[in-house]
């Protein structure tokens, strides 16, 4: 229990070891995106664990360039995460805030052997302090969210090899990010978008809009970060931020959004992904559809004083669900 009560100031941590072997339906994956310094092999890395009737460990295997996906699943007993911090193993693979180590033999949708050494420096968390743990920030001391969020890096510089089918790829100079999600379910509809790769290395937007469940309803949710010369602009549901407009199309998401002192404009462009699991009531379903090619572009102004325009690369961006809901409750 003890524990438990620490993970809430601690949200890159297992938060439920206390409900290994038993039949509940929860889930929990941290999401680690590294890309080598000249774009070559962009890769996101999820593993996690899925209790309930059909439990088992993954590890997914994002290909941002071809836009494929690979899903390898696991007995949970090869499912081992340490208490306190982020740092779990799959089986022989190792993933934590210092890197990454891999070791896979895969064959669907087509054959993948993969090793990789890899390492982190420098990381930048969002900020937890006693009464905003993380980006969830007061929500994060409610027991039942169905979906829980952390940020455990916004950028960080990334070393060491990944060897693909034989082909190396030295990631020195490159940049990363990790992000985590825990509960029993995906929201219902969301949009999420994210780069760290601009002009301007530090430089870095992460930003979702959901629709959330809450007791018998529902409500729109956000949590939007710019980390731009070492200070993070936060703009959340709790912190009194106010989405301007969201607008979604074909070809792009459009977000725009104000907090106390700034304002915050993203552009993300849709390209073609590659689909990927996520947790669903009982279940683990194809329904993710994930690029990581997007450009996007920003601009923060305070007042009439614009103090940032740019455009990123290698962006993630996912639209899932009941998009219309999240939109029109922002017209």
């Amino acid at each position: 229990m003890l524990q438990r009560i620490r993970n809430v100031w601690t949200p890159e941590a297992f938060h439920y070891h206390h409900r290994l072997g038993r039949r509940t339906n929860v889930f929990e994956g941290w999401y680690l995106k590294i890309v080598d310094a000249e774009g070559k092999q962009p890769y996101a890395f999820i593993p996690g664990v899925f209790l309930g009737e059909d439990e088992h460990a993954f590890i997914q295997v994002l290909d941002g360039k071809a836009g494929t996906s690979w899903y390898a699943r696991f007995p949970v007993g090869d499912f081992n995460p340490a208490y306190g911090k982020f740092d779990t193993h799959i089986g022989p693979n190792r993933f934590n805030r210092e890197g990454i180590t891999l070791d896979l033999d895969l064959t669907e949708p087509k054959p993948l052997r993969l090793k990789a050494d890899i390492r982190f420096g420098n990381n930048v968390a969002w900020p937890v302090t006693k009464t905003s743990p993380g980006v969830m920030g007061p929500f994060a001391f409610i027991p039942t969210m169905e979906c829980n969020h952390g940020i455990l890096s916004l950028d960080h510089t990334v070393e060491g090899i990944i060897e693909t089918n034989g082909d190396t790829v030295d990631y020195q100079g490159g940049r990363g990010y990790i992000e985590k999600d825990w509960g029993k379910s995906f929201p219902e509809g969301y949009v999420w978008t994210q780069s760290n790769h601009f002009d301007n290395p530090g430089v870095c937007v992460t930003a979702s809009v959901a629709k959330i469940p809450w007791l018998m309803t529902s409500f729109r949710g956000f949590l939007v970060g710019f980390l731009h010369d070492g200070e993070l602009q936060r703009f959340t549901t709790y912190n009194g931020s106010k989405v301007e407009s969201l607008r979604v199309t074909d070809h792009s998401i459009h977000l725009t959004i104000r907090n106390r002192t700034h304002r915050l404009e993203v552009e993300s462009a849709k390209t073609k992904g590659a689909m990927l699991m996520a947790p669903y009531e009982k279940q683990m379903l194809e329904r993710v559809a994930e690029t990581m090619t997007s450009t996007v572009k920003v601009k923060l102004t305070k007042g009439n004083d614009l103090i940032y325009e740019g455009t990123g690369i290698h962006g993630c961006l996912e639209t899932q669900g009941n998009l219309p809901a999240i939109v029109d409750s922002f017209q």
